[in-house]
């Protein structure tokens, strides 16, 4: 049972009575559905009046980008009212939004009703497809955008501003995403988490426009879905195929990408606890914890066999890992790894390192990855200053830290050229039993400190990167399993996600404060 952390938790009714009746609206062509279904109901007009006060912004997470106030009732969902698409592509849309608001959903039609809501794609070539306009008149409520994606975003908004039967207030909404990645990403290897409890957060995310969620399933302590190609590394608690593709198609109609990561060349010691015999060993035969000998060829088949293996499952993107390989911590990584450093120098020449041969991997993973037409990402301690081999420049960098050894600071990616994925471990990592010196995240202190230029620690990089960095994503990592169960995580993540997705929506101080931000939240659900 999920506690608070369940998402915006909004309602529809099982009995079809749907919340209270419309306030004020004025029929137009046909008869309302609803008129003959019960008894009649006075229905003043809705137009414009000097009886109605200014309309005011609606009050949504995560804010809306701009609202245009009118004189006018507004609108609220009542028994009987339908809710109708213009364009067939936008049927999921339209029976989410219905089943949401207890009202029926009347497919592809071209009439007019009173009460409608009704959904349609723009011709707005060009704009992003993420954004969407909600205008609220005449006792009815029309969302369009140039794709679904927009659309549903607008649907969205509309959940919330009637949630606890208020009314959707008088007026046009103009909305878009600063930021287009706005993710989530959650460390199910060290903990298993059920199949209900992520789907619970899949449409908590949904509900708070995010974007992508990210499962990071493979580590030291557990490889986490069923496996045809390689049973033999799955452990015992793990996800079946048929439960990630039910969170995957759930996760798509709501427009949220799943992004896989099979963390290599280190954090492989489920792998390797199957198969010892690719286990790292230093020139003493010391085992190294969780690292794969990537110098041996049967390393790359087996993780390639796994990444081809999933590819089918997971649509769109991948995360490729790439950090803390361990051979490359130590003081003198070719003394104390003298066959690494034999298949570097065989591979990209004499006087090649290491560190090399772990970016020949990582781009030979991303190769494998590619050829599924997959965009991919690794996180920054997997890029390696210098050196006669450099990661392929469309490996996109998930920055996290400035604690590796050889710290890079953002700018030296940015000034590069790279495209970043903001990761921040000062403010967006929810490690769990707080080792080291990692504390749980607050709400408050993303709200009011974070944006996306704050890439490490507190200091934001110049305005003029603002472009290259694609957004950014909360984490949640398991490092001590044990120290809270799946609700406590879930009312642990809830405000720093409301936070996080208010400030990748639009990184400009917000208009509440956090009291009223918070108050909202709780009202909201």
């Amino acid at each position: 049972m999920v506690a608070a952390g369940v998402g915006l938790g909004l309602w529809a009714t099982g009995d079809g009575a749907g919340p209270a009746g419309s306030a004020q609206r004025q029929p137009s062509g046909s008869t309302s559905e609803s008129a003959t279904a019960s008894a009649p109901r006075k229905t003043p007009s809705p137009s414009p009046t000097r009886s109605y006060p200014l309309s005011e912004t609606p009050r949504t997470i995560p804010a809306v980008r701009s609202h245009s106030p009118a004189r006018g009732p507004g609108w609220r969902p009542a028994r009987g009212e339908r809710v109708v698409v213009s364009d067939a592509e936008l049927a999921d849309e339209g029976r989410l939004i219905a089943g949401e608001l207890g009202l029926a959903y009347g497919g592809e039609k071209d009439d007019v009703r009173a009460g409608d809501v009704r959904l349609a794609l723009s011709e707005d070539e060009g704009a992003d497809p993420e954004s969407y306009t909600m205008t609220v008149r005449d006792g009815r409520v029309h969302i369009s955008g140039p794709g679904d994606a927009g659309v549903f975003y607008g649907t969205r908004t509309l959940k919330q501003e009637v949630h606890g039967g208020r009314t959707a207030p008088e007026g046009v909404v103009r909305d878009d995403p600063g930021k287009p990645v706005r993710g989530f990403m959650l460390d199910i290897a060290r903990k298993h988490f059920t199949a209900d409890w992520i789907e619970d957060r899949v449409r908590e995310l949904g509900d708070l426009k995010f974007n992508q969620l990210g499962l990071h399933f493979s580590d030291d302590q557990g490889f986490r879905i069923e496996s045809d190609s390689h049973p033999e590394v799955v452990s015992q608690q793990h996800l079946t195929k048929a439960q990630v593709e039910k969170i995957v198609e759930l996760a798509a109609g709501r427009h949220i990408t799943v992004v896989p990561e099979i963390d290599s060349p280190g954090h492989l010691g489920a792998v390797i606890a199957a198969h010892p015999d690719l286990q790292l060993r230093n020139a003493s035969g010391v085992a190294t914890r969780g690292a794969i000998d990537i110098s041996k060829d049967e390393s790359a088949a087996i993780v390639d066999d796994l990444l081809n293996e999933y590819a089918g499952l997971f649509p769109g993107q991948w995360h490729l890992g790439g950090d803390e390989y361990q051979a490359l911590v130590v003081a003198n990584p070719e003394a104390s790894y003298p066959q690494l450093a034999r298949a570097a120098g065989e591979a990209y020449g004499s006087g090649a390192t290491v560190a090399d041969l772990a970016t020949g991997w990582l781009n030979d993973r991303a190769d494998t990855v590619r050829a599924h037409d997959r965009t991919v990402r690794a996180w920054n301690d997997g890029f390696f200053r210098g050196g006669s081999v450099q990661a392929d420049e469309a490996i996109q960098v998930a920055y996290w830290t400035g604690k590796e050894i050889g710290a890079r600071q953002p700018v030296e990616y940015l000034s590069a050229g790279r495209k970043l994925v903001n990761y921040n471990d000062e403010f967006l990592y929810y490690v769990l039993g707080q080792p080291q010196t990692f504390v749980y995240p607050t709400g408050q202190r993303i709200y009011e400190q974070w944006t996306p230029r704050v890439l490490r620690g507190t200091q934001a990089v110049p305005t003029k990167y603002d472009g290259q960095i694609l957004g950014g994503s909360f984490a949640v990592w398991c490092d001590l399993a044990n120290a809270q169960t799946q609700a406590q995580v879930a009312a642990g993540i809830r405000m720093p996600l409301r936070a996080l997705v208010q400030k990748l929506w639009d990184a400009d101080r917000p208009a509440l404060s956090w009291t009223d931000f918070k108050a909202m939240a709780d009202r909201l659900g």
